[in-house]
């Protein structure tokens, strides 16, 4: 099934969604990988349906062409703060900070398949993903300070999580293109594949990961983000009650008889 998200006023431009059984796969596909507002508010609403469908048992998040998203459209930015300075950033609120919690929140394995470059909020949006597969030719550019901004799309948050506060306000601070190879390094990325092969590749993970027990997936996801905020004591107190509610699926009763029998479970997201 494929097609675009369907706006209210018919099919809205900007993302495409598209599935392989039980992946969903959304597209940026707006012209140089940039969000005007209608891509925005498609590409928040396509990752919250999908957040709370049950068929979508893993997510890819990809760009067209040689681009994964190179963040704010400027055309349309420049013209918002004309009509008001200060109003222009509500934006942050009704569209990157929702798009940002729908990829991190996700109570399912999201992968980002970084085809081209990625920029800004489209950089912030790889890294809010659970995984990131990157193509050999793809570029990261951390260049909010290049124009004067501070970071946004949730950055302060996962990007020293992921390499560490010293590296994260070096590259905030000296902004320069990230290749793969260095993304790699660093642990931006969890591998580096050949542009061609990428699509391939992330399916090949993605369908890996459906196939898995979803609503474990989901509450390691969640222990994950709040032992991050919390101490010891608090984060074994929320590993019992998630345990609780992963321990007493049918997924994980089926598991257990299945290691009984000496035989490969088969899950199915209950």
């Amino acid at each position: 099934m494929t097609g675009p998200m369907e706006g209210a006023d018919g099919p809205a431009a900007g993302v495409r969604v598209e599935w392989s059984d039980a992946v969903a796969t959304v597209t940026i596909t707006s012209a140089n990988g940039a969000l005007d507002t209608t891509t925005k508010t498609t590409l928040r609403t396509a990752l919250e349906r999908l957040g709370e469908d049950p068929a979508a048992r893993a997510v890819i998040l990809t760009g067209a062409g040689s681009t994964f998203c190179v963040g704010q459209d400027l055309r349309s930015h420049a013209a918002a703060l004309a009509r008001d300075a200060t109003g222009a950033w509500e934006t942050l609120r009704e569209h990157y900070n929702p798009i940002v919690t729908a990829l991190a929140t996700m109570p399912k394995p999201v992968i980002a398949a970084v085809n081209g470059t990625a920029a800004g909020a489209g950089a912030s949006f790889a890294f809010a993903c659970d995984l990131r597969l990157v193509a050999q030719t793809a570029t990261f550019h951390l260049a909010f300070g290049s124009v004067g901004l501070s970071v946004d799309s949730g950055m302060s948050w996962t990007l020293p999580r992921l390499i560490g506060a010293g590296r994260a306000v070096d590259l905030l601070l000296r902004p320069r293109p990230i290749t793969a190879a260095q993304a790699l390094a660093l642990g931006l990325a969890h591998e580096v594949v050949e542009g061609d092969a990428l699509a391939g590749r992330a399916a090949e993970v993605a369908a890996e990961l459906a196939a898995g027990p979803t609503i474990a997936y989901g509450a390691m996801k969640q222990a994950l983000a709040y032992s991050s905020g919390h101490g010891l004591l608090a984060s074994l107190d929320m590993e019992v009650a998630l345990q609780t509610v992963a321990g007493t699926t049918q997924d994980h009763a089926d598991a257990v008889q299945a290691f009984l029998d000496k035989r490969t479970p088969r899950f199915g997201n209950r």
